[in-house]
Parts: C-alpha cells; structure tokens; sequence
C-alpha cells in the first residue's frame, strides 16, 4: 500500500500540518469511489499530477446511502479506503460524514480541487468552499462514460436503458 488511511479528516488536517509548513503542495479529490472503475484510476492519474501530495477523501458509508440510496454502498468504507490507498500516487486517504465536501475542504485547505469531468468549474458543488481557502477547482479525467452505477447495473442485470 502507498497511501496512508487516516479515517477521521480533521486527524489528518493535525497530521498534514507540518507537510504544509514547509510549504508542500496539496491535491484533494473526493467522491464515493464504491466499485472502483477506469474512470476513477484516470482521475487520480491525473490528480496526483497537480500537486506534490494527492489526498482522496471517500464518504462515509452513512452519506453514500444518503447520497446514491438503500443498498449502497457495495462495499464498505474500509475496503474503499484500503484499495484507494494502493494505487500509485495516492499519499493520503481520509473520509467525511457530511451531505458535502465544505468542511473537508475547509479542515484540509487544499491548493487544488479535483472534479470529474462530470462538473465544470464552475458547477463544482465544493466551489466557493475551495476559492474561499484560496485554492483552484481542478477538472480532470476522461469524458463521463463510467459510473460505479453503471457497473453495478451490467452486473445486477439492471441496466439503464440506453
């Protein structure tokens, strides 16, 4: 594994202090991540590019179930967290209860952002929160043509109709 779990964000924000001191860089990308796909791996790939440390904040399974609805998420926070953490380049991972990312941003005040390319800049729902920390939103990875609902649809048998 090369990443550090670190579950509680507002531990890692005491733990990233002096990294930050000494004026190190910070990428932070947040999301669900439940079935991990292509489209994950591209948007970190991309991620840890801008930034000398790449954190990947999960939410909570509690805030998936608000979030994506009853039955998910498919697998639970800690093995999320465990898999994100293995992927190249990913230093950091942490999670958050919240309905939204405002409170992990501002604990971590990230220099830059992370969003798929399922938002814009300017639609980024974290925005204000991130250009109030004085940091820049980030949009990375390729077009939207993978979801982890998706996935779970072709492997259910209850795929969306096209």
């Amino acid at each position: 594994m090369t990443g550090v779990v670190v579950p509680d964000y507002r531990e890692l924000a005491l733990q990233l202090g002096p990294l930050r001191a000494a004026g190190a860089t910070l990428a932070l990308a947040n999301g669900c991540f439940d079935v991990l796909h292509v489209g994950h791996v591209r948007l970190l790939a991309e991620a840890r590019t801008v930034a000398e440390q790449l954190v990947v904040a999960l939410n909570t399974d509690e805030s998936v179930r608000r979030n994506k609805g009853a039955g998910r998420p498919h697998v639970p926070l800690a093995e999320r967290m465990e898999v994100i953490a293995a992927l190249d380049g990913v230093a950091w991972v942490t999670s958050f209860p919240e309905a939204t990312a405002d409170g992990l941003i501002a604990a971590l005040r990230p220099d830059v952002h992370v969003k798929g390319t399922d938002w814009s800049a300017e639609t980024v729902p974290e925005r204000d929160a991130v250009l109030a920390c004085g940091g820049r939103v980030h949009i990375a990875g390729d077009p939207k043509q993978h979801s982890s609902t998706d996935v779970i649809g072709r492997l259910t048998g209850d795929e969306a109709p096209e």
